[in-house]
Parts: structure tokens; C-alpha cells; sequence
């Protein structure tokens, strides 16, 4: 049960984009809002045990912005989850560096549980990469809440951000391939 309830939880997250644009379209910004609210109250609920930091500090965030606009009735609040979640990731991703492992180095070690000091060192340039995409993409998605339209926010925070991630995490992945190909030869 509890499988299914985060796939389902997973899945409405993200499509909140999408979500966002058909509620504010037939709903007042509070009913849309604490609906949501509601969704990431689940998620705190289910996850609470959970070993994934970034779980509780962005549902938290997303939480503190939705109601903005549960009391003042406004989008906003609405609009700024993606603001909230890259900047949740971004002060996780950075901490990691300061206090390690890196969360790269930590998903690389679901892998290969021995990472020598190169790879170590890799993963750290990856998670460097990853805090100034949350930068820009945080930028982005905050300058479409601001000064965008409905659709022009959903279209770059429901699709346009999701291929830039993709993008980013296809790249790393060939990047990865060639390092570690490289590295054997010279082995």
C-alpha cells in the first residue's frame, strides 16, 4: 500500500504543473492551494522515516509557499513551488559539499559501494554542476511566477525544466561513461 501511495504521490507532484494550470482555471487560488497543501501533507506523513533529507525540507518549503496563497487568495504562492524546490535542492546539494558525502557521491555508492578518491572527486564536480542548475532553474521558474503567463509558467516548470533535467542527467551519464573508459585504458 504504501508503495503505491508514493508512486501516486510521485506522480501528482509531477504533474503539479499541469495541475496548477487546470485548478487555477476553474478554482479560486486557496482551493487550489490547500488541495495541494494536502498532497504534501501526505508526503511528509508517508515519508517520515524516510533516509531522504530532501523529502521533508522541500515538502516543508512547498507547504510554507502554498499557504501564502491559502491566506491572501493569491497564485502565487501557487506559482513559486518550483522556486521552493530548487532552492530546497540547492541548499541540500551545497551542504553536501560542505558536509560530506555529496549527494552524488551517496547515489554513486548505490552502485559501486567503493568509489576511490578520483571518483570521489567527480561526484563533487557533478554535485557543483546540480547547484548551479538549481540556481538557474530556480531563476527561471521565479521569473515565470513573476512576470509570466499561466501558460507560459506551466509550459518552462511542466515540460521545458523537465528536459533541461533530463538533458543534464543524459549528459553526466556520457560524461560519466567516457571517465570511467578513460580510466581503464590508463589502467
Amino acid at each position: 500500500m504504501k508503495t503505491l501511495t508514493t508512486a501516486l504521490l510521485a506522480l501528482l507532484l509531477i504533474l503539479y504543473p499541469i495541475i496548477v494550470y487546470m485548478g487555477l482555471n476553474y478554482f479560486e487560488p486557496r482551493y487550489v492551494a490547500v488541495a495541494l497543501i494536502g498532497v504534501f501533507s501526505l508526503r511528509l506523513a508517508t515519508n517520515s522515516k524516510s533516509k531522504q533529507p530532501w523529502l521533508k525540507l522541500t515538502s516543508i518549503m512547498a507547504i510554507s509557499v502554498l499557504l501564502f496563497s491559502v491566506v491572501f487568495d493569491q497564485a502565487i504562492g501557487v506559482l513559486l513551488y518550483p522556486v521552493a524546490m530548487n532552492l530546497g535542492l540547492l541548499c541540500i546539494f551545497a551542504f553536501s559539499l560542505y558536509r560530506k558525502p555529496s549527494v552524488i557521491e551517496t547515489l554513486a555508492r548505490l552502485q559501486e559501494p567503493e568509489l576511490d578518491d578520483f571518483a570521489v572527486k567527480y561526484t563533487e564536480k557533478v554535485t557543483w554542476v546540480w547547484c548551479l542548475f538549481f540556481c538557474i532553474n530556480g531563476s527561471i521558474a521565479l521569473y515565470t511566477a513573476l512576470y509570466s503567463s499561466l501558460e507560459q509558467w506551466t509550459l518552462y516548470n511542466g515540460l521545458i525544466s523537465y528536459l533541461l533535467m533530463g538533458t543534464l542527467m543524459s549528459i553526466e551519464w556520457l560524461v560519466r561513461l567516457k571517465v570511467k573508459a578513460g580510466r581503464k585504458k590508463s589502467v
